[in-house]
């Protein structure tokens, strides 16, 4: 039995939920529209290219989570998925996982995207393990602050190892799938590593480590 680790966006979905969620939020009414649309297409443009500041991209997109309860949140969650996430789900990657359940494996997804986002769509494609950025919540709210340290580049590194120790797990003969230069620090860490639709960067890297490169949406 060996460690299957996946990347959730733009790996085994169809696109970026993080960036999704900012749009849905404008599309609800929920955020200034005009504003908020170019603030979020401008971080996601950062992403790509992999200079993210990731805290100064969390302390946008947590703010709107404060301005709603749990309740709420939950009920907004669900439209999101209806409408947003469902089209985005790839038969491929469902059977890509049920390859590595098959082998006998334990699979984990490791997305720099908050919790509050990637926890049902995690447990929509069956994956019950999850390391996510963590959002601060204190009396039944979201503060707009982070737990811990983001799952982001070498974040991803950091939460995993601290994982491993906790669940006396060992990355002998692991994989790693992901779309995104942004994780190379774990690609390098362990025995398979796999790029997935990947990024012009990711790719160029991919062919000349000889890494297996995949498509899932084929």
């Amino acid at each position: 039995m060996a460690l299957a680790i996946f990347d959730l966006d733009n790996t085994l979905i169809s696109g970026d939920s993080d960036h999704s969620w900012g749009e849905f939020l404008v599309s609800e009414n929920r955020v200034d529209a005009q504003q908020f649309k170019q603030t979020n297409d401008q971080f996601y443009a950062d992403y790509v290219a992999g200079s993210l500041d990731i805290f100064a991209y969390l302390e946008f997109s947590l703010q709107p989570l404060t301005k709603m309860s749990l309740s709420e949140l939950a009920e907004l969650h669900q439209r999101f998925m209806q409408q947003v996430i469902q089209p985005m789900q790839l038969p491929q990657a469902q059977a890509l996982l049920q390859k590595h359940r098959d082998a006998g494996d334990r699979l984990l997804i490791i997305t720099s995207t908050n919790r509050f986002i990637v926890e049902p769509i995690c447990h929509s494609l069956g994956i019950n393990e999850l390391l996510a950025t963590d959002a601060q919540i204190v009396d039944d709210r979201y503060t707009g602050k982070v737990e811990g340290t983001p799952t982001y580049k070498e974040g991803k590194v950091v939460r995993l190892n601290a994982w491993l120790k906790e669940q006396n797990e060992t990355l002998e003969g692991s994989w790693f799938y992901s779309d995104s230069i942004n994780d190379l620090p774990l690609l390098l860490k362990v025995d398979h590593a796999v790029a997935v639709d990947p990024c012009p960067a990711l790719r160029e890297t991919a062919e000349a480590k000889n890494w297996q490169i995949i498509s899932l949406r084929d």
